[in-house]
């Protein structure tokens, strides 16, 4: 007991409530960024958690690549596994694959976007949420969490 904090398996209890602060600013964050960034491109709000593909095409490709990244995670899963900690392949690591396919989603989509939407501002606004978001992610894991949690 440290002055009154009780961990409970080595997670402090105000370690959740900065969790959700966190949580919170990062989609105040992402909430502002977007609507700024469509208001000065005049570019139309998106369903939110909805796939949006701009024609057939990217509706394939976009399916192929995240059906790859499944079987990459699920097999990298499997792999290691069966390694001790230290030996584990840093890039078969679910967290990595999930950067490298949102990476690889939206510039897929921004390419699309490029070539067949109406609103060419499309793809520049789809390139600019991409950037934004991995420097929140780069700084927050450079910065232990903003040094928040």
């Amino acid at each position: 007991m440290n002055g009154g904090n009780v961990t409970v398996y080595g997670i402090e209890p105000i370690f959740w409530l900065k969790l959700i602060f966190l949580i919170v600013i990062l989609s105040l964050l992402f909430i502002v960024f977007g609507s700024v960034m469509r208001r000065w491109l005049k570019v139309e709000k998106k369903k939110f958690f909805s796939h949006n593909h701009v024609n057939e095409k990217h509706k394939k490709l976009d399916w192929t690549i995240r059906i790859v990244f499944i079987a990459f995670i699920i097999l990298g899963s499997f792999i290691n596994a069966t390694l001790e900690f230290s030996e584990r392949i840093w890039f078969l690591e679910p967290w990595y694959l999930l950067f490298g396919l949102t990476i690889l989603s939206e510039t897929v989509r921004a390419l699309m976007e490029w070539k067949y939407a109406d609103n060419k501002n499309s793809y520049i606004f789809t390139l600019s949420q991409l950037v934004f978001g991995m420097i929140l992610v780069i700084s927050i894991l450079t910065t232990n969490f903003w040094g928040i949690v």
